[in-house]
């Protein structure tokens, strides 16, 4: 028997549903320049974006970024009001979206009620004038991979979410789509169900290799499934890059916020020459990497910046630093203990900054809310980004 959840790849007819990596002639999804305006509402406004054949990419915003307008244009839902869109170097701009070769699964699932699951996973494939043996063929298949089998006869009204969801998903890859668009497919679930299908959805697509383009508000679900992530602000991507670039070398202390906690200290420029940038901070002089330092080249003496402290490379010193790493004095006034950490919330009463940081050594020193401690960073880990919220 099948296992439960969203995929079991063990069955026969896999290699139809990967995608050969040479079929297409250009990137499978580019997009340039693409605007879209409501009225004189500006919902996306010079979006340029390309994704890597078999590339799992996020499109990361609170509500009102654009992400979901940019899904909808990419998808032929809505039609662009400037710019191009190129699927597999193909101009699909003003394609329908029933030529473009895209599968999508929607937030609510947009399932047929009246239809039964197999009817419903059938139905782009009788749209495509696919029935008969192959028809039966292609839904067994998927049935099997997302371990649907049991569920064909029943309705949608029948089912949990997390099997709606499956059956969303089947009909979306059935018809071997060359990208597959997600709109927040997760937001439904409960919290358990969530991580469960988190993992999963990677699985699927590692094993089809299938290019997906994902928008979510969510930073961890982001950070966890993707290759990439377009962080959206404002109808702009402000910056399109891996994980673990964008947490660890954030370009703008919007995206340091926005990914993950972090503590934004100000700080001026007092030197910056060959492999070292000096900024004065209410820590006392901070010397910083320059491949740290994400200001403009032009920056120097006197230019305003923002050091981005994570919470995880403060600690709690002991009367005095350790390594001459530069210390500053705070009073706890949150402890939330959490197993394997700890996280405080700090007050500095000589910069008025609130910080937040990780105790995640084992055996360190615990502190009580109210008690005074000595809080010293890690520097070569801290990244100092411009004051503005774009990136630069």
């Amino acid at each position: 028997m099948a296992r439960a959840g969203i995929l079991n790849v063990a069955g026969p007819g896999l290699p139809n549903f990967v995608r050969d990596p040479s079929s297409s002639r250009g990137a499978p999804v580019e997009v340039s320049e693409l605007r879209k305006l409501y009225g004189t509402v500006v919902a996306l406004q010079a979006a340029t974006l390309s994704v890597r054949q078999g590339e799992f990419v996020s499109l990361l915003g609170s509500s009102g970024s654009g992400k979901s307008t940019l899904l909808k244009l990419i998808a032929g839902l809505e039609r662009a009001t400037s710019g191009a869109i190129l699927l597999g170097g193909v101009d699909a701009t003003g394609l329908p979206p029933e030529r473009r070769g895209i599968g999508m699964v929607f937030q609510d699932y947009a399932l047929f009620p009246t239809m039964t699951v197999e009817a419903n996973i059938a139905f782009p494939l009788r749209m495509r004038g696919v029935r008969g043996d192959e028809a039966k063929s292609r839904i067994a298949r998927v049935a099997e991979m997302l371990d649907l089998g049991p569920l064909l006869a029943r309705k949608p009204s029948q089912l949990s979410g997390g099997q709606q969801q499956r059956v969303a998903i089947a009909r979306a890859i059935v018809f071997n789509p060359q990208v597959l668009l997600l709109d927040e497919p997760l937001s439904a679930l409960d919290k358990n169900l969530r991580e469960q299908t988190k993992g999963e959805l990677k699985e699927l697509h590692q094993r089809l290799g299938l290019t997906v383009l994902y928008v979510t508000h969510d930073q961890s679900e982001a950070m966890a499934m993707s290759d990439r992530i377009a962080v959206m602000d404002r109808g702009l991507i402000v910056d399109f890059d891996t994980p673990q670039a964008l947490y660890a070398r954030p370009r703008s202390g919007f995206i340091a916020q926005f990914l993950g906690q972090a503590n934004l200290l100000p700080v001026t420029v007092l030197d910056r020459s060959g492999q070292a940038c000096t900024v004065e901070s209410a820590w006392g002089p901070l010397t910083i990497r320059s491949e740290n330092v994400t200001l403009k080249p032009s920056a120097g003496r006197g230019e305003s910046g923002l050091a981005v402290l994570r919470p995880e490379h403060l600690r709690i010193a002991d009367d005095r630093s350790s390594d001459g790493r530069p210390c500053i004095r705070a009073t706890v006034t949150q402890a939330l203990y959490n197993g394997s950490e700890t996280l405080y919330r700090a007050a500095c009463k000589a910069s008025h900054l609130s910080l937040t940081l990780k105790e995640t050594r084992p055996g360190s020193r615990s502190c009580a809310i109210g008690e005074e401690m000595l809080v010293e960073v890690d520097l070569d880990h801290v990244v100092v980004v411009p004051t503005s919220r774009d990136a630069t």
